[in-house]
């Protein structure tokens, strides 16, 4: 029976086979112990010398690390195994003998490892944080198509801008300019205002010269657009996401988190409603733990940390100033020199993992900040069409994939979150 490893608990005490890689291998005198793995998860193959002969003992015990085989055995059930079974091997056909593979048990530098990146994902933490990133991803379809979203898809290449900045890698469409996305909202606010309930899954670029450990120059974003949605039940949809999204990762990923040593507990208390503080009383409190930083100004990753320290769940700090916030955000009708604006800190100093707010349904209004932020009429025409025809309140928000992953995996670089990483100094493989 030709099964994989991730099924094997369909077969006990039964014969299978198995296409698999040799991940590791160790030998005790007369059993050689074959760690296998097969992009399903991984299995430890026993072969005993005196159950299988001379021959082919010795071709176990001569596998090279990374050959391809088909492996045959008899699954049998194993309490002490990650994965609760093991795999008593009858039978070793090699595919590929693979030589000198560059990758061993050993410790490599990080550059190393980036430079062999195509294969370094084929190891069990890299494996764990690729499952990972998947569960968020397989959760968040099905949160938002349970919600009655739509999912839609934005351009990559824009002629503008979606937060005015000038970050932004620059191309030629024909004998136009052209840019990479840097968000897709502007167009799913369009998509909002024909379908209602709107999200969007996509890459987003940003010429940002930065080395933290927090930034992509690649990364991937999950952007909701709500119609007839304001700033407050905004929020209350953001963390019943961000709740959902995590409990399905403890349920699902139990094994992935266990080879990352995470620390569960901390995780299982991320439960909606998620505590709030205003941008006001954040400055107050980092002035009185002695952090540089005047009312006014952004929040550095020493500021986010310090808040989020304070809390055992991601916390929201609401209403930040509108000269540091983007040119479509609305003002608080209640003071005009604030913003119905929030961004969500995650726990453990990863920093701010979403970032939203209601947005400018008055036409008026947003012509003034056109204005004001010197944006191009022409380019932006179409944008301020949705106020001109049918505007109604709406709001919106991005989630960073890469850094919920880092967040919930507890990897310190954001780096390993993505299967190929784009950084400032690198682009290859």
């Amino acid at each position: 029976m030709k099964t994989t490893i991730s099924q094997v608990g369909k077969y006990v005490d039964q014969e299978v086979t198995i296409g698999a890689w040799l991940a590791n291998k160790r030998s005790s005198g007369k059993i050689a112990f074959l760690q296998l793995r097969d992009g399903t998860g991984f299995i430890q193959g026993v072969v005993v010398k005196a159950e299988v002969g001379e021959d082919l003992f010795a071709t176990a015990k001569n596998l090279t690390q990374e050959s391809s085989l088909y492996v045959k055995g008899h699954v049998r059930a194993d309490e002490r195994a990650p994965s609760g079974y093991e795999l008593t091997v009858t039978g070793v056909e090699v595919i590929h003998e693979a030589v000198d593979y560059p990758i061993t048990p050993k410790e490599h530098g990080t550059e190393f490892l980036m430079d062999h990146r195509h294969l370094w994902l084929r190891s069990k933490r890299q494996y764990a944080i690729m499952k990972v990133r998947n569960e968020i991803i397989r959760a968040t379809y099905e949160f938002f198509n349970e919600q009655g979203f739509v999912k839609v898809d934005p351009p990559i290449l824009t002629g503008s801008s979606a937060e005015g900045t000038t970050n932004l890698f620059h191309t030629k469409y024909f004998d136009e300019d052209a840019y990479l996305s840097q968000s897709g909202q502007l167009y799913m606010e369009a998509a909002a205002m024909a379908l209602g309930k709107v999200f969007s899954f996509g890459p987003t670029f940003r010429a940002e010269k930065s080395k933290t450990r927090r930034h992509l120059i690649e990364f991937w974003m999950i952007e909701p657009e709500m119609a007839f949605v304001e700033h407050e039940e905004s929020l209350q949809i953001q963390e019943q996401y961000v709740s959902y999204v995590v409990q399905s990762v403890l349920k699902n990923c139990k094994l992935e988190l266990q080879t990352l040593n995470r620390d569960t507990e901390k995780l299982e208390k991320i439960v909606a409603p998620f505590p709030r503080i205003s941008y006001d009383d954040a400055i107050k409190f980092l002035q009185e733990k002695g952090h540089d930083i005047k009312w006014g100004e952004d929040f550095g990753a020493p500021d986010e940390t310090a808040i989020a320290e304070s809390y055992e769940k991601p916390v929201f700090i609401t209403n930040y100033p509108a000269e540091i916030k983007a040119f479509y955000m609305k003002p608080d009708p209640n003071r005009e020199d604030v913003v119905l604006c929030a961004d969500l800190i995650a726990p453990e100093g990863y920093g701010e993992i979403i970032g939203g707010s209601q947005r400018i349904d008055d036409l008026e209004l947003l012509q003034q900040r056109y204005d004001e932020h010197n944006l191009s009429e022409e380019a932006y025409k179409w944008y301020m069409d949705l106020r001109r025809y049918g505007s109604v309140p709406h709001s919106g928000f991005g989630l960073g994939l890469e850094r919920t992953v880092a967040w919930l995996c507890g990897v310190e670089h954001v780096r390993e979150t993505i299967p190929f990483p784009r950084l400032l100094n690198r682009l290859y493989p």
